[in-house]
């Protein structure tokens, strides 16, 4: 069952323990729905990252639309990430994710300063990526995506 983002962020508030909260990241990952075969193609594969990372992206209407992401990878501890970034972005509306900053929540759940500087690059190309999808998605420019 996916959880939203402040029920995350609590889950790791009680957890100390580094090795602990490696696991709960594990648990969540296990809990990311799985993504369809057909939704891993070269176009949703993300570049970047060291590990296989899919994300698919459903747009709906208007000039504000509401992005919904789906995601997947090949290691364990990534899917987590992925399903943090799943939880954090997904069903909010496109300029809505331009403003918010995957950076804090990372600090916020104190994983920032334990990830590998590869794990932290596929990261960033993770949230890069959805940025620009809701710039795309928005019509807002893609220098706007990357902040």
């Amino acid at each position: 069952m996916a959880q939203n983002i402040d029920e995350i962020i609590e889950g790791f508030e009680f957890i100390d323990d580094w090795e602990e909260r490696i696991r709960y990241l594990i648990e969540l990952g296990r809990e990311l729905a799985p993504l369809a075969d057909a939704d891993r193609t070269p176009d949703t594969k993300v570049q970047g990252c060291a590990s296989q990372v899919w994300l698919a992206t459903d747009v709906g209407e208007g000039d504000n639309p509401v992005l919904t992401f789906r995601g997947d990878s090949d290691a364990h501890l990534v899917r987590g990430l992925v399903a943090v970034m799943v939880a954090l972005y997904s069903g909010k509306r496109a300029r809505e994710i331009l403003a918010t900053d995957a950076g804090e929540v990372m600090e916020r759940i104190k994983l920032r300063e334990h990830l590998t500087p590869q794990r932290s690059n596929g990261l960033r190309s993770m949230v890069e990526r959805i940025k620009r999808e809701a710039a795309a998605a928005s019509g807002v420019g893609a220098s706007h995506a990357a902040s």
